[in-house]
């Protein structure tokens, strides 16, 4: 009678493992596929990448730390990273003339990202200042430059430049 609870409540602590780890299963099984296919459509959406910088410079001092951080704070900076990737992306784009599909996939597809990395990332903690003022200064070049097809080019650039990065940091994590 006892070996029948014991096992009862062995499988439940099993499963109730199983679901609390398995959000992050979508890293080392997904979340790749899903990087390679927005990094794709993003160099289908418009010309070349512009080799000129938006003279805003990420700031390494995140980089070497989330290096060594645990899997929860990687996947908290990658998440945020993606969402304030998404945030920019939703700006005033009349004068941009990329592959509007191409661009719309795009959005979807780190929104997407977003989502899934979302259910792995507890709420406890908020985003890094460091990583949102970035992304304000990313938003200033645009405001600055009108919004214009170039300024839109060089969000591009730099989008690519980051999105390589993460790429590198989940290629870390397994």
């Amino acid at each position: 009678m006892y070996t029948i609870e014991s096992w009862t409540c062995i499988c439940l602590i099993i499963c109730s493992m199983q679901s609390v780890c398995h959000c992050c299963d979508w890293i080392p099984h997904h979340y790749g596929l899903l990087s390679a296919e927005y990094l794709s459509l993003l160099d289908q959406m418009g010309g070349d990448i512009t080799e000129q910088n938006a003279f805003v410079y990420f700031p390494e001092s995140l980089y070497r730390p989330i290096y060594d951080a645990k899997f929860d704070d990687k996947v908290r900076f990658l998440n945020e990273t993606i969402f304030q990737i998404t945030k920019l992306f939703h700006g005033n784009m009349t004068l941009v003339t990329w592959n509007k599909t191409n661009l719309t996939n795009f959005v979807y597809n780190l929104e997407r990202q977003f989502k899934n990395l979302q259910s792995c990332v507890s709420p406890d903690k908020k985003p890094e200042w460091i990583l949102k003022s970035y992304f304000m200064m990313l938003n200033d070049v645009l405001i600055e430059m009108h919004y214009s097809e170039p300024a839109w080019e060089l969000i591009r650039t730099e989008t690519k430049l980051l999105l390589e990065r993460l790429d590198i940091l989940v290629g870390q994590m397994h």
